[in-house]
């Protein structure tokens, strides 16, 4: 998809019937590669399936699509993370991309016995990544941290230089960009409206992650758009729990963009199409971008012009939408070359 790098997301178990689960997988990785992504997201939290276990089923399924891994560092030792990453390479010469979690789900990780406090949880995770990518560089790692100890420490297999992933953290508070910088690794955030007339004052460069319905037809894609992310009362109500007891500075961000005035749109022209619809009803985590291709091509131009480089696109319900996906990220490509 253009110069610009570009992940679908896994479904998740808990979405899907267990007997067509693994299929399920396996036939969003294959669209994913189809399209031209370099990757796809595997979620992780305490109500679904193994991440690891799920992604050697997307290895399985394509040629060279790399999973992109959520690694929660209160799930597993940094040494069984980065075996799991040489282990895939050495069982089938793939790489595996990591996307390093400070958080989630508060509950999931008062279960777990973890109350550390959100700045912390970021240091917790900066020093992690530096212990796994030091021992998938093939270094021999000794180090008396806050939270790890580890004493001339190598790792078996080694992993492939050409197969060394790429790393990414949520980049939405200034903690996730600061450990960001401090990992070498790309921020992700969950972007603020963009669009013609809006006042922002969003970070520029890195990632983001949103999801797109895009068709030659304005009204077909928000045809499309309702239909998939129906209003919901139950929906509106959890979110409104979410939001209570969250210290996801993200969420907070798309709370009060979800308040902003809409700037309004000139006459006969597509309404705005950052929509937060799917995220006011506890229907996904991400805006979403809605409208004709060219309509959505110019609002992802908006981000490739303030650096963004990274796109990490949410759960795919067919083959056709990453096909239109595709479209909007070549004519964004277009407009921005031009």
């Amino acid at each position: 998809m253009t110069g610009l790098t570009v992940y679908s997301t896994c479904p998740q178990s808990k979405d899907v019937a267990a007997a067509d689960y693994l299929d399920a997988v396996a036939a969003t990785a294959r669209w994913s590669e189809e399209a031209g992504c370099a990757g796809m997201l595997v979620y992780t939290d305490n109500g679904i399936a193994d991440p690891w276990l799920v992604s050697q089923t997307a290895i399985a399924a394509t040629t060279r699509l790399a999973p992109l891994v959520a690694v929660q560092p209160v799930y597993m030792h940094p040494y069984t993370a980065a075996s799991m990453v040489s282990s895939l390479a050495y069982l089938h010469g793939r790489s595996v991309h990591l996307n390093m979690l400070a958080g989630g789900f508060k509950n999931d990780l008062v279960a777990l016995g973890d109350r550390t406090e959100h700045d912390d949880r970021y240091a917790r995770t900066v020093e992690y990544t530096q212990i796994l990518t030091a021992l998938l560089r093939g270094e021999t790692v000794t180090r008396d941290g806050r939270w790890h100890q580890v004493e001339n420490l190598r790792l078996a297999p080694p992993l492939p230089t050409e197969l060394m992933p790429e790393v990414l953290i949520s980049g939405s508070s200034p903690a996730g960009r600061a450990a960001a910088e401090e990992i070498g690794a790309t921020p992700i955030r969950y972007p603020e409206p963009l669009g013609a007339g809006t006042d922002t004052d969003a970070p520029t460069g890195g990632g983001v992650r949103m999801g797109i319905i895009a068709r030659d037809d304005a009204d077909e894609a928000w045809r499309v758009a309702h239909e998939r992310f129906p209003a919901d009362r139950a929906g509106q109500v959890a979110h409104a729990m979410a939001m209570r007891v969250s210290d996801s500075h993200w969420h907070h961000q798309l709370a009060a963009a979800a308040k902003a005035p809409t700037p309004p749109a000139e006459l006969d022209a597509e309404p705005d199409p950052y929509w937060l619809g799917p995220f006011e009803n506890y229907q996904s985590f991400c805006p979403y971008l809605v409208g004709s291709h060219d309509r959505v091509a110019a609002e992802v131009a908006r981000y490739v012009e303030r650096g963004t480089d990274v796109f990490v696109l949410d759960i795919p319900p067919a083959a056709e939408d990453l096909g239109h996906a595709g479209e909007v990220f070549a004519r964004a490509g277009a407009a921005v070359g031009a």
